[in-house]
């Protein structure tokens, strides 16, 4: 029997001096286009400072003339050129722009040289949280890799670990500030909380909700069944089509209803008269549809919380979720009611919702919910993109201070008058192509919990901190604002006892979960009350950082 066997091109041997570069882009053509050349500025730096060491960048992939970028932009393509490549290279993934992992994740996973992560540092241009999405991927992944960032790759440090990583094949960052949570002495009365609430969700279980998986090729953001369901959390894999079809069939009496809301709660709507750049009336009032359909639904599967992924699969048809996002993790929003209006749905509380469809922060919003019911503290909770970081320019904080910001849907709870501080605006149209408004507004000065859910090591992991949101000058506000998407919420962060570069080699995710407490004591307890909770629950945890006061936890 005679049998075609494959024959397969001999792969060329990358020079011993030789560092191949990719870039991987996003899945809007528009979005690459627009971003190419803050890309191409970031490329030649760092073909610069390569050289500087000694070596020769050489791009895994050329420019494409007909597309007007050079990005990798779908999975395929990366297959294709990762094909091409000595897969005992050295490899580095730069990145000056939001990107989607999965572009490029199936040749990283097969790549066997030593990889580098390498991003700028731009409010503007978010290669960092690009990144970090890619971190984390790559640590659920198993793939190991180092990672490198700076303002200025001109930097001694950055071309000091730059040196180590091209000759050595690793680099390795301070992450002191990190403690296993069997270092940490929780106190009772919180131990006993997070067991009840562990056992209570172990034996009544929860469904989590979710409208289409794996948005914006984010691996990461997709936690496996089987380590869920033992700690009592089942998936319900809902269709984006169901909720457009039920957003299509809400009448415009109960959009207007929801409009009223709004208005009469403070929510100021930016309108204009064209649609493909300005926030308008019908936009609006499709974006309230999608609200009733969002906790219709919910209603109909008996979901404790959901996500409603949006990129890739409604933005063709329908405007942006964010202003329904925002609204359902808000305790007081408008009501809405069953179909045959005898019950209204989820009264008195939040439907908690987790942005991009983001597993990890789903999970830690269940058991923020859980936890903060039970101690009484504010339930609101959202998580947030580790979009940049800056000093304060106005000198009002010595605190390095962290820029917060999601894509257009906080809830209003955490900002500084509420609704009444809330602004919905037009989605930038270079990704929101049917508009749509966010849900915008300057997050209140106060003590807040930071956290993150991710897997790594085939199990589930939580690294939680304790921070603070600062009130800046309107003036540095704005300047933080300009820098990056003015239409979007902002926070104004602080980490305590984590400094910048601690916390971008220790993160897994370009998210990061938020919720508040009435103070820093209240905190500190439900820091180690939701600690407990996961520890129950068979979580891995780490706590980050130090208490408001500098004492460490352990």
């Amino acid at each position: 029997m005679a049998y075609v066997i494959p024959k397969l091109p001999k792969l060329p041997k990358a020079g011993k001096k030789e560092v191949y570069l990719v870039a991987s882009g996003d899945l809007r053509e528009s979005a690459n286009r627009v971003c190419w050349e803050a890309q191409q500025a970031m490329e030649t730096a760092l073909t610069e400072a390569v050289a500087a060491c000694g070596y020769k960048l050489v791009r895994a992939h050329p420019y494409k003339p007909d597309k007007g970028h050079g990005f990798i932009s779908s999975q395929r393509e990366g297959m294709e050129v990762f094909s091409r490549l000595d897969p005992t290279a050295r490899l580095i993934v730069a990145e000056a722009v939001w990107q989607y992992s999965h572009h490029v994740l199936a040749g990283l996973m097969h790549h066997k040289g030593p990889i580098l992560t390498v991003a700028n540092w731009s409010g503007q241009w978010p290669g960092l949280v690009g990144m970090l999405n890619l971190n984390g991927c790559l640590t659920k992944a198993g793939v190991p890799y180092s990672t490198l960032w700076a303002e200025d790759f001109q930097e001694p440090s950055f071309r000091k670990n730059l040196q180590r990583w091209l000759e050595k094949g690793m680099v390795k960052h301070d992450t002191s500030h990190v403690v296993p949570l069997r270092k940490v002495k929780i106190p009772a009365a919180e131990r006993r909380l997070g067991e009840a609430l562990a056992e209570q969700l172990q034996r009544q279980k929860a469904i989590m909700g979710i409208f289409d998986e794996g948005c914006m090729g984010m691996y990461n953001a997709i936690l496996p069944d089987e380590l869920l369901a033992p700690m009592g959390v089942f998936k319900e894999r809902l269709s984006q089509s169901a909720l457009y079809y039920e957003t299509m069939q809400t009448s415009d009496a109960e959009a207007q209803a929801v409009r009223q809301w709004y208005d009469q709660a403070g929510l100021r709507f930016i309108t204009g008269p064209n649609p493909e750049t300005d926030l308008t009336e019908e936009q609006i009032l499709l974006q309230c549809k999608m609200y009733i359909a969002a906790l219709r639904i919910a209603d109909d599967f008996g979901c404790d919380l959901i996500g409603i992924q949006y990129q890739q699969g409604l933005k063709d048809l329908l405007p942006a979720s964010d202003l329904v996002e925002g609204t359902l993790n808000n305790t007081d929003r408008p009501p809405v009611r069953s179909r045959d209006g005898s019950r209204e749905l989820y009264p008195g509380q939040p439907l908690v919702h987790f942005n991009e469809v983001d597993e990890g922060a789903g999970l830690d919003a269940l058991l923020i919910n859980r936890v903060h019911r039970a101690m009484g503290q504010p339930v609101e909770t959202t998580l947030h993109d580790v979009r940049w970081g800056d000093v304060d320019r106005s000198g009002t904080v010595s605190d390095y201070v962290w820029v917060f910001m999601i894509s257009g849907g906080a809830p209003p709870a955490h900002f500084i008058d509420g609704w009444r501080g809330a602004v919905s605006e037009r989605q930038p149209a270079m990704y929101f192509r049917l508009g749509g408004g966010t849900l915008k507004g300057i997050s209140k000065p106060g003590e807040i919990i930071w956290s993150r859910i991710y897997v790594q090591d085939g199990r589930i992991n939580m690294d939680i901190g304790r921070g603070g949101v600062v009130q800046l000058p309107p003036e540095e506000t704005q300047r933080r604002w300009q820098a990056t998407t003015p239409q979007w919420p902002i926070m104004h962060g602080v980490l305590y006892g984590v400094s910048r570069d601690q916390f971008m080699a220790r993160h897994k995710a370009n998210h990061i979960q938020v919720v508040y407490a009435t103070d820093a004591r209240s905190a500190d307890r439900a820091l180690l009350a939701r600690a407990a909770m996961a520890d129950a629950l068979g979580i891995r945890v780490f706590v980050c950082g130090t208490k408001k006061d500098g004492k460490p936890w352990a």
